[in-house]
């Protein structure tokens, strides 16, 4: 109920935030009088909407993130591994020149963890009880040099940027798409009122071109975890961050890949595919690929 309630929060928020922004700009319609298209008018119109999803949900992503995994930060650390923690990633944040990040442990078996937020030096990382569990304090280390490394290289941002990109141009062709579909099937209607043909063209130009993107989207989104497993190499130790991928692989064969969250999929640090066609879609290289760059190094 909450994720629903969540999921209908932000699309308001982005239908609210795009209205706005489209009358300040002066762009209510892009159709013009007989049919025809103002190309710059639509492109202004795909741009707002395109970003205004990836942006707003870039805002609110540690909001959400806390709600969403039952993360719990650590403001007063009780206990010696929590006081353990917090100085780990305060060492590693100053390694890496970056503000404190906060610091939470979320309720999952699993062993996972993320990192996001809007700003470097306003982030959120936070790890599974089941990873403090059962990595050593070695891996453990590694795996929070990694997520360190998501926040000092901007990848929240850049991952949120290149969204809104490819939102835009997916929208902004769909729509000439169905316009073009619209008026072919609309001939000898001179009025310039969209038909019922522009908006069935145009969502399935959306399903067709909305592949294609996330093909773009998931092709940066494993380039970077190249460089965040680099990261934990070089911020915490090459040795530790190969044990903590060879510890995610083993229990991800016994038990099968980690599920987090699909709105913090692409900032885990162990999801990931093994069948071939999903990898083209998947967020994370496979472990093993992982493994070997790392080994290269």
């Amino acid at each position: 109920m909450f994720r629903i309630a969540l999921f209908l929060l932000t699309n308001l928020a982005v239908l609210l935030v795009a209205s706005i922004v489209l009358n300040l700009l002066g762009v209510g319609n892009y159709l013009e009088r007989g049919g025809g298209i103002n190309l710059s008018s639509l492109l202004v119109f795909c741009a707002v909407f395109g970003f205004s999803g990836s942006l707003i949900s870039l805002l609110l992503s540690k909001w959400m993130a806390k709600r969403s995994t039952g993360t719990e930060v650590i403001t007063q650390p009780r206990t010696p591994d929590e006081v353990w923690l917090l100085d780990t990633v305060k060492q590693l944040a100053d390694r890496a020149g970056i503000a404190m990040p906060e610091v939470g442990v979320f309720p999952s078996e699993e062993s996972n963890a993320f990192a996001t937020g809007w700003n470097k030096n306003a982030a959120l990382v936070a790890v599974s009880i089941g990873l403090l569990n059962r990595f050593s304090r070695d891996e453990i280390r590694a795996v929070l040099a990694h997520e360190i490394g998501h926040v000092a290289n901007g990848d929240m941002v850049t991952l949120a940027l290149i969204q809104g990109v490819v939102n835009t141009f997916v929208i902004f062709f769909a729509r000439i798409f169905g316009h073009i579909v619209d008026r072919a099937l609309s001939r000898n209607d001179n009025s310039g009122r969209t038909g019922f043909g522009f908006y069935i063209a145009t969502f399935f130009a959306e399903i067709v071109l909305g592949i294609f993107a996330s093909l773009i989207v998931a092709w940066f989104s494993r380039r970077r975890e190249f460089r965040a497993d680099y990261a934990g190499a070089t911020l915490a130790d090459k040795h530790s961050m190969i044990s903590a991928l060879q510890r995610l692989r083993a229990e991800a064969e016994q038990i099968g890949p980690s599920h987090m969250p699909a709105t913090l999929t692409a900032f885990g640090i162990s999801a990931g595919a093994s069948n071939k066609l999903l990898q083209a879609f998947a967020s994370h290289p496979p472990l093993d690929e992982r493994i070997r760059v790392l080994g290269l190094l």
